[in-house]
């Protein structure tokens, strides 16, 4: 497939993109909206009276229609201003900025180790059916589909930190008698490693390794699966068959042939992977006191924070667009047959 061709189907996927982007914007307005709660009583205090609140209501905009606070904020989000944070008296870009690095770092890592592993055990098994291995895998899919996130983080923390104590207390992203590393990726493992302060690094790696664990659990069952059943039908198809009555080398048909094509749909698993750890990964950062984005959501939420839940939900909606973007442009790499022209 050429270079040209490639650059349209990205620019293709690009567009289609804005639309989903504008039906997010609208109904992540109106959902806010309808949260229980006042969030000018919140702003106002305790002790305001009915005019002090109503003054405040004025001063959010909270007084105007729908479709004139609609316009406002849109208006507002082309200048990069998602407004003022109630819960915590920030602009929500600064809390974003500051939240998002330590929930991506928590969610790309689990994606990680749970692609590196699910991949291989979901292989062995497809290769060694009804062997110890496919059981293995069969037994981690049920386990990571049936337990709930905050029931994983909790044994986990029980287990590891409280009976054991291997881990360190479950209070942040690094422990209290270290220093955060200065800020280059927002990553504290990379930013770290980028200062050579070995010591840091393995206090975050510890401070990350359970609630890392708990979501890579949650997100190896569906890889897994996926990975497990494409390889099956893949080395059941004709082509498998072909190649090895040919007399080709097993290892040669097992990842050239079978292997690649079972891949195509691993791939696509991904996304919809993705999408499932960004709810997860509210629960585990609450178990675990990580001070990321879904945090930050549901202090917002409890206090009908408008500009928090919509700054949030809106980061997540174009995290989601880009890494489905992301996946479809990998997919095209890996099968040639995606996009030519006929």
């Amino acid at each position: 497939m050429s270079l040209a061709l490639k650059a349209r189907k990205v620019g293709l996927r690009l567009l289609e993109a804005i639309p989903t982007v504008i039906g997010i914007l609208v109904v992540c307005f109106l959902l806010t909206r309808a949260l229980p709660g006042d969030p000018a009583a919140y702003f106002a205090g305790p002790m305001a009276d009915a005019e002090s609140i109503e003054q405040v209501r004025r001063n959010l905009g909270l007084d105007q229609p729908l479709p004139v606070q609609f316009v406002n904020y849109v208006t507002d989000l082309l200048t990069g201003n998602l407004g003022m944070a109630i819960s915590t008296g920030q602009p929500v870009v600064a809390e974003l900025a500051t939240r998002l690095p330590a929930s991506l770092e928590l969610t790309l890592g689990a994606l990680l180790l749970s692609f590196l592993i699910a991949v291989p055990l979901g292989v062995m098994a497809a290769t060694r059916p009804n062997t110890w291995v496919d059981h293995l895998c069969r037994f981690l899919v049920t386990a990571g589909v049936s337990l709930p996130t905050f029931f994983t983080g909790l044994a986990l923390m029980y287990i590891f930190y409280y009976l054991l104590g291997w881990a360190p207390a479950p209070m942040g992203r690094i422990d209290m008698m270290y220093l955060p590393p200065e800020t280059v990726t927002g990553f504290y493992t990379i930013d770290t490693l980028i200062a050579g302060d070995w010591e840091t690094f393995r206090a975050a790696i510890a401070q990350m390794a359970l609630p890392l664990i708990t979501l890579a659990l949650f997100t190896l069952a569906p890889i897994a699966r996926m990975t497990r059943a494409a390889m099956l039908q893949t080395l059941g198809s004709e082509f498998v068959r072909t190649a090895r009555a040919a007399g080709l080398n097993g290892r040669r048909v097992l990842v050239t042939y079978a292997f690649r094509n079972a891949l195509l749909p691993v791939v696509t698993t991904l996304g919809m992977v993705f999408s499932f750890l960004l709810g997860a990964n509210v629960l585990v950062e609450k178990v675990f006191a990580w001070p990321g984005i879904g945090s930050f959501a549901v202090e917002a939420l409890v206090v009908s924070d408008y500009a928090a839940v919509q700054g949030f939900v809106l980061s997540m909606a174009l995290l989601f667009v880009l890494l489905n973007l992301l996946i479809d442009v990998i997919y095209t790499l890996i099968d040639p047959r995606v996009g030519e022209e006929s």
